[in-house]
């Protein structure tokens, strides 16, 4: 962090007076400040939600882990274009030349790279290949992202499963493959994360979904509620555990976003009828949800823990 001290000072002394007031904080520059030289992982953030999410804390100026099980096209170009857009080649050049530079750095893009060793990434944005609705794949995120950048601040459980069967419907292993993947691999990726991430500082994002908080659901989304439910509890007593290290740990609860998920088996008359509940009369865009989550990742939201944080347009209240 020594690299980027003079920025900080520089960037402090000269933001006008007014404007600081104005945005009623310190210095409006401090949130992009804070998050240089932080590493953020995301899970399942190859597109949709988790690649706004991904986005929004690079622009903030996080180092992001782009997690994909499957879709490697839209990883690697999300990926792309967070590196084109990055403000990371300003600072490198305070890095030293290449030829002191350990040679493991020009594999470091290769990531399916299984050599460990210490922080050898240059980019802002790496790719990762795990399967993070399971224990194991968790654990390998992880692993990944300490090799290949040294340290974890900010933990996003974004990767989950939305599933549509009533109770008569409904079988064991669709119920376990709810749990598990909301709320069992995410529960024991943090419980590892918790042992690693910076101290004070981390930063434990939780998404669930605003239906938890509906007056009316459709009977089919029976295990999909109860899931996130979970993870809202899990957040609640997380925030009391892991506070006292330093650590918040927060869920952001969206409505409905346009996503492939969500119009997946839907007609249009359906997703009508939705956007004609919510007062904006439209669905939520993911890049309506990622600021929320940038935020909580921000120094602004260091008293905000333990919450449960709606966004759906007013589509629940």
């Amino acid at each position: 962090m020594w690299r980027f001290t003079w920025i900080y000072y520089l960037v402090r002394d000269v933001t006008p007076r007014w404007l600081c007031d104005f945005c009623s904080v310190p210095n409006p520059w401090l949130n992009l400040l804070w998050n240089i030289g932080k590493v953020a992982l995301i899970t399942g953030s190859s597109k949709s939600t988790g690649a706004a999410i991904a986005k929004a804390l690079a622009a903030q100026g996080a180092s992001v882990v782009v997690n994909y099980s499957k879709d490697v096209k839209s990883a690697e170009e999300l990926a792309h274009q967070i590196n084109a857009a990055s403000l990371h080649s300003l600072f490198t050049s305070l890095s030293p030349s290449s030829s002191e530079i350990d040679p493991r750095e020009k594999s470091a893009n290769n990531h399916d790279a299984q050599t460990p060793g210490p922080r050898i990434q240059q980019q802002q944005a790496v790719v990762v290949k795990a399967d993070p609705s399971t224990v194991a794949g968790g654990q390998h995120l992880l692993q990944e992202t300490l090799r290949l950048f040294g340290r974890l601040d900010i933990l996003v459980l974004n990767a989950g499963l939305m599933g549509s069967k009533t109770l008569s419907e409904m079988d064991e292993t669709f119920f376990d493959a709810h749990f598990n993947v909301n709320v069992k691999a995410p529960l024991f990726l943090v419980k590892s994360a918790a042992k690693v991430m910076q101290k004070p500082g981390g930063r434990i994002i939780f998404l669930s979904t605003s239906l938890t908080a509906a007056s009316t659901l459709l009977p089919n989304a029976l295990c999909y509620v109860a899931s996130k439910g979970a993870v809202e509890q899990l957040s609640r007593v997380l925030a009391k555990d892991l506070g006292t290290q330093g650590f918040t740990v927060n869920t952001v609860a969206p409505g409905p976003v346009d996503t492939a998920l969500f119009r997946e088996g839907k007609p249009q008359y359906i997703i009508d009828g939705i956007a004609a509940q919510i007062p904006s009369r439209r669905i939520a865009e993911p890049e309506d949800i990622a600021p929320i989550v940038a935020f909580l990742a921000s120094p602004s939201a260091q008293w905000i823990n333990g919450q449960i944080i709606g966004v759906n347009g007013g589509y629940v209240v």
